[in-house]
């Protein structure tokens, strides 16, 4: 009896934004690609949250790899593998908020109540520089076994700001590290920097939200699916201090993917008019998911907010977000761009 014909896999990257505790709603994005099982993940660039995203979803795939020799096999285990981390670092997460519910939270973790001042810097409010969030990171994710970099397993790119320099810096292979991560998420405000190889450094908004540059010149891959989770418009004008600084931080945390997307549109269309090489210059197809919209309503301050049952909505918004895509742009991947950059970007 002949074995059945094998499907063969689209090719993607994905590119995953920070956002705080609304990565949830990436999480949940994750897992409807994951369980529709017809993607080959080729690299995934995430900052913040979408660094924690990143590197549990590769963790699943790295030891599908070292357990199956046959790839389709590795990529289906992987799938469900890289399913069940996510789920234990989110609900891992989930149980640091609920520890913590009703105190104030940093952003970027839960499980840890701090309070920015005017007058102390976080190594005086936490001078032994507590962090429960990456000891749970370093309990789901075996980072040496993602610096094997084994065969069909995504590339992964962090990026943070080195503080000295304010460039982001992209670390992969043998530089990712749970520091990487907590360096990628680490705001300034609320956390003291993350020293790695004699520099520090601090969230990886500020220079890449996510980056994309890795995913263009290092995979093969032309197809770039972005996770956003910071809305780019803003339908009312912010009135008062809260909504304000709201609007500040969605700017911020935006800026540089927006030159990032311009410069691909720019290479786009001289690619089109025939003014560059081909042979030279990959001609990127965005995608995007785009969960600023749905989550505008949250507000800023939500994205401290990591109690359990909050985070399983963001999961769930996410997981209905990623099918919604899955059956509206599925046969567009690996022909046509589906993100209008003129107009978003």
């Amino acid at each position: 009896m002949p074995e059945p014909e094998r499907t063969p896999a689209k090719g993607l990257n994905l590119a995953l934004q920070g956002g705080g505790s609304h990565g949830a709603f990436t999480w949940g994005v994750l897992d409807a690609l994951l369980e529709d099982g017809q993607w080959t993940l080729d690299g995934i660039s995430g900052t913040s949250a979408g660094a924690m995203n990143a590197v549990a979803l590769a963790h699943g795939f790295a030891q599908a790899a070292r357990e199956h020799a046959d790839p389709l096999d590795a990529r289906q285990a992987g799938a469900a593998l890289a399913r069940a981390t996510l789920r234990r670092l989110w609900e891992g997460v989930g149980a640091l908020g609920n520890m913590a519910w009703g105190l104030p939270q940093s952003q970027g973790f839960a499980g840890l109540p701090m309070m920015a001042t005017p007058w102390l810097a976080p190594a005086q409010i936490n001078p032994f520089d507590i962090n429960p969030l990456r000891s749970l990171l370093a309990r789901v994710v075996d980072f040496e076994l993602l610096a094997s970099q084994r065969k069909g397993v995504p590339q992964v790119f962090v990026c943070a700001t080195n503080v000295r320099t304010g460039r982001g810096e992209i670390f992969a292979g043998p530089r990712l590290s749970a520091d990487a991560v907590m360096a990628s998420a680490c705001l300034p405000l609320m956390f003291s920097a993350v020293r790695i190889e004699g520099e520090l450094y601090w969230d990886g908004g500020y220079s890449g939200n996510p980056a994309l540059y890795p995913l263009i010149y290092q995979t093969e891959c032309s197809d770039i699916l972005l996770v956003q989770i910071n809305p780019i418009e803003h339908l009312g004008v912010p009135d008062t201090m809260p909504e304000i600084m709201d609007r500040m931080n969605e700017i911020t945390f935006n800026a540089s993917l927006l030159a990032e997307l311009r410069a691909i549109e720019f290479v786009r269309r001289l690619l089109a008019e025939g003014k560059l090489d081909p042979r030279r210059y990959k001609n990127v197809r965005m995608h995007r998911i785009d969960g600023g919209t749905p989550l505008q309503g949250q507000g800023f301050a939500s994205k401290s907010r990591a109690d359990a049952a909050f985070l399983h909505k963001l999961f769930d918004l996410g997981r209905e977000a990623g099918q919604q895509w899955l059956l509206a742009h599925r046969a567009d991947v690996g022909v046509r761009a589906t993100l209008d950059l003129a107009q978003h970007a």
